[in-house]
């Protein structure tokens, strides 16, 4: 099934959708809700058996739910190789990532629906977009083996991990991780597309191969696939749980795919072609079975909040 969130003649409201069809649930009941009372199938289907004739096209569609976490992995070796060029003038991809599914905590306040305008944050003049899926938790967890993550995984979604790279490249040398670069927007949806839906494309190591391209004002200039990913979703997720816990609703990443940044191409060409995002441009990020996410970027604040920090003697109060 695919669930979505939507806005239609402005309400706010949780549907299931079906050959375009948005079949509306309940009065007060959100997606996320259902996440967590592991209720989705159920009054999805209560739901699909109710005729409609609203279309996908009338309504906004927004976030499908609201994580109450993100964790974001890098997962494919080939986009780490081409960001280390470009962000770290690295010819090789460090050691270090080969070691774990490392990732970080982004913000999930900072969600955007699957066609709204994004704005450039303020200060930022290299802005990216990241093409990646992300796992959806369904039933909480901790200290789970790989084995045991594939039932704790309710759904997929599309995921763009919008990156101020001129913001990010400073933050990362104090090694604490990202802020600004980071948190301003990430583009979620279009809908959550629940497991079943997408099992028959698991290969034989446990991986998922669903195609993945991105196209920039029209022209495809990347193509992926999520079976090259290096890590499966339920490995991530056992590393994700180890001594913590996972609860219904929180989002993991997959990593940025193959060619799935301009970061990437700029490593690799040794320039920034294709250069920046810039206000006017549109991404098509698009996901195999899972849908589009469309987005155009428009400008955003122009003041930049920049505290520098007070200098302070280094003797000790008496």
């Amino acid at each position: 099934m695919r669930f979505t969130t939507y806005e239609y003649k402005g309400g706010e409201h949780a549907g299931v959708v079906r050959d375009g069809i948005v079949h509306r649930l309940p009065e007060g009941v959100s997606v996320l809700s259902l996440v967590e009372e592991a209720a989705l199938q159920r009054v999805g289907a209560e739901a699909l058996a109710v005729p409609s004739d609203l279309t996908v096209d009338q309504v906004r569609l927004l976030p499908p739910l609201r994580p109450p976490s993100i964790r974001d992995f890098v997962g494919f070796e080939a986009h780490i190789e081409g960001v280390s060029k470009s962000l770290d003038a690295l010819e090789h991809v460090p050691d270090e990532w080969y070691r774990a599914p490392n990732f970080y905590f982004t913000n999930p306040h900072a969600a955007y629906g699957a066609h709204d305008d994004v704005p450039v944050p303020a200060g930022c003049s290299v802005l990216d977009f990241e093409l990646e899926v992300g796992a959806v938790i369904g039933r909480s967890g901790r200290d789970l083996a790989p084995e045991e993550a594939r039932e704790h995984i309710v759904g997929y979604l599309v995921f763009n991990d919008w990156s101020a790279r001129d913001l990010q490249k400073p933050e990362k040398n104090l090694g604490l991780g990202f802020s600004k670069g980071k948190d301003f927007a990430n583009t979620l949806g279009p809908f959550l597309v629940t497991a079943d839906e997408v099992e028959d494309r698991r290969d034989p190591d446990g991986f998922l191969d669903l195609e993945m391209t991105v196209t920039l004002n029209g022209e495809l200039i990347g193509r992926d696939t999520l079976a090259n990913a290096s890590w499966t979703f339920e490995e991530m997720v056992a590393y994700a749980t180890r001594d913590a816990w996972v609860r219904p609703g929180d989002i993991l990443g997959s990593g940025t795919c193959g060619w799935g940044s301009l970061a990437e191409f700029w490593g690799r060409v040794g320039e920034r072609t294709p250069p920046p995002l810039k206000p006017g441009n549109e991404v098509t990020l698009t996901v195999e079975r899972l849908g589009s996410l469309s987005n155009r970027v428009v400008p955003g604040r122009t003041d930049v909040y920049l505290p520098r920090a007070r200098k302070r003697g280094r003797t000790p109060r008496p």
